[in-house]
């Protein structure tokens, strides 16, 4: 691996911490790039995700004001990641090469669309939450349609993740009463559960596939793109982003189907 192709991986695994804590659509930066660089596209993926669990970790922290109060919620909830995260980790494995260069660029589509959709989304969560109750607990159908959501959206990540964040977001802003700002922290804690989940099962199970200096640089990356994120990520223009993760995600799908 030469300098500037390092330096190429650090950088995209910087902006994928960045846009995960805020928009929640880093893959669609990180995923691309190592294709780009001729990385076969199950390594690019298992090293990829490993990578990101860094920029989890410190988007995480970075939104520990906005979790204040909210273990006995997170409690309920990250049990339907944690075990989406393995089911679809082990999809990753256990399908061959070929459905995954079949089914990444609908997934890569769909999350393109997500981002696009993000802004109509945001303003439908807004009204939904103008006179929302955040102390109302969750129960009946809302709890299992909550449950069963983030399960698939905790497999979708496991087997994939590019766009899990706004998923997640979308679900749980229609699902839970809490402000934006504190669901996008749940979100943080839910992404790196399924990041890290998926992570370790890829360590486990497929070493061998697994590249652990591009999981390194683009933990590197990540890990200062996520603190970034979190700190001052609000303040960029998002359009700027959503019109940089399209322009990227495009590229992807016409490099995966050429």
């Amino acid at each position: 691996m030469g300098l500037w192709e390092a330096l190429a991986i650090i950088a995209a695994g910087m902006a994928a911490g960045m846009i995960n804590a805020v928009v929640g659509s880093g893959t669609l930066v990180t995923f691309p790039t190592l294709l780009a660089l001729g990385y076969p596209a199950v390594t690019a993926n298992m090293s990829n995700t490993i990578g990101l669990v860094a920029g989890g970790i410190t988007s995480t922290l970075g939104y520990r004001e906005e979790l204040r109060g909210k273990a006995a919620r997170l409690k309920r909830i990250v049990p339907f990641s944690f075990f989406g995260a393995v089911v679809g980790a082990l999809l990753l494995l256990v399908l061959p090469e070929s459905a995954f260069d079949a089914i990444v660029p609908v997934l890569i589509a769909l999350g393109v669309l997500l981002v696009l959709a993000g802004p109509w989304l945001n303003k439908k969560a807004a009204k939904a939450h103008e006179d929302a109750d955040p102390t109302r607990p969750l129960a009946g159908p809302r709890l299992v349609a909550l449950a069963v959501g983030i399960f698939v959206a905790g497999m979708y990540g496991g087997y994939f993740g590019a766009a899990q964040g706004i998923i997640l977001m979308g679900l749980m802003s229609v699902l839970l009463p809490d402000p934006l700002q504190e669901i996008n922290g749940i979100k943080n804690v839910l992404g790196t559960v399924v990041n890290g989940v998926a992570a370790l099962t890829f360590i486990v199970v497929a070493t061998d596939q697994i590249d652990w200096a591009v999981a390194a640089l683009v933990g590197i990356g990540a890990l200062v793109g996520g603190f970034v994120g979190a700190r001052v990520g609000r303040k960029l223009n998002p359009w700027v982003l959503r019109v940089l993760i399209t322009f990227i995600g495009i590229i992807a799908i016409v490099n995966i189907l050429r």
